[in-house]
């Protein structure tokens, strides 16, 4: 069992989930939660699932959480770009954003390779 609250990918994909949160109260009501739902739920489950992991009395079962959150964090960049087609995010918020997700997905990458 590792100690989630230490891990720098965490730390960050929770502020990363804090962020999207406050950016999607901006989107327009026209969008009914749609996709700022989803954009919560699917930033929100990167850090659950790397806590998960950290949980888990096996290497693999570790490594299996980290992948899931590595998937969370492609279906987040899916939604960010899908929400910028849509006009919710202004060009710096888009690229600020898939900027760091982009980093969590590396960091999460790494970990699942050199996890001990």
């Amino acid at each position: 069992m590792h100690d989630f609250r230490r891990l720098a990918v965490w730390q960050r994909a929770r502020e990363f989930a804090v962020a999207i949160d406050n950016r999607t109260k901006s989107f327009p009501r026209s969008d009914h939660g749609v996709l700022g739902g989803q954009l919560r739920r699917a930033a929100i489950s990167i850090p659950s699932n790397i806590a998960e992991g950290c949980g888990k009395s096996s290497r693999k079962e570790t490594i299996r959480f980290f992948q899931i959150a590595l998937g969370s964090a492609t279906e987040t960049e899916s939604h960010l770009l899908i929400a910028a087609d849509f006009g919710y995010l202004d060009a710096q918020a888009r690229e600020t954003l898939l900027g760091e997700i982009k980093t969590i997905q590396r960091m999460l990458a790494k970990l699942a390779v050199n996890l001990p």
